[in-house]
């Protein structure tokens, strides 16, 4: 993250979030602005780790995942630290849908040209790490699932220790101690099988 917060009270996002969900149109048109920035930069979290020539640009990913979370009428907001946890989540399940659908494509035929071919083996790949990464992700969240939600808030979406023990309830020193154990293990389990 770049670090730079809205200094807005976190309330009035909270309350904005609580009367969208009501369907007040204003409050969803004051609330764009609070939040927007601070998406964006989730997203480019996101983005900086895809290939350079990825397909869903910043800017789609952080209008999509508004619109998936706004027309979530089941959230029950509990402040803006949620929000942008619940946004990060959401991020990353769209990247990993985007990537499964090109790694799903078949290759093509053999009349392309090398260049193509390389280019092509290297987008395979970066949608295999992210799928990689996804699938660790998910072992990780069957075997401790706050862990796995202090990554995604972490290393997703940017979110301070204090937020994260705020989303979960937690102190922040056991986020940082959550943090550093799934770091270490998600380590392990990304190098398996690599020499």
């Amino acid at each position: 993250m770049d670090g730079t917060r809205d200094n807005r009270e976190p309330a009035d996002i909270t309350t904005l979030l609580a009367q969208v969900k009501q369907g007040d149109a204003d409050a969803e048109s004051n609330l764009v602005p609070l939040i927007y920035n601070e998406l964006r930069a989730i997203a480019r979290n996101y983005m900086r780790r895809e290939r350079p020539d990825h397909t869903l640009q910043a800017t789609v990913l952080v209008h999509e995942a508004f619109l998936q979370l706004v027309g979530d009428s089941k959230i029950e907001w509990q402040n803006r630290a949620h929000f942008f946890a619940l946004a990060s989540r959401v991020m990353r399940r769209i990247l990993v849908d985007h990537a499964r659908a090109a790694h799903a494509q078949k290759r093509p035929g053999a009349r392309q040209k090398v260049e193509l071919e390389s280019a092509l083996a290297f987008v395979e790949a970066q949608s295999a790490d992210l799928l990689a990464l996804d699938e660790a992700l998910k072992r990780l969240a069957a075997w401790d699932p706050r862990q796995s939600r202090i990554v995604e808030m972490r290393f997703f979406a940017g979110l301070s220790f204090d937020e994260i023990a705020e989303v979960l309830g937690i102190s922040d020193r056991t986020a940082k101690r959550d943090w550093m154990m799934a770091r270490t293990w998600l380590y392990r389990e990304l190098c398996k099988g690599t020499p």
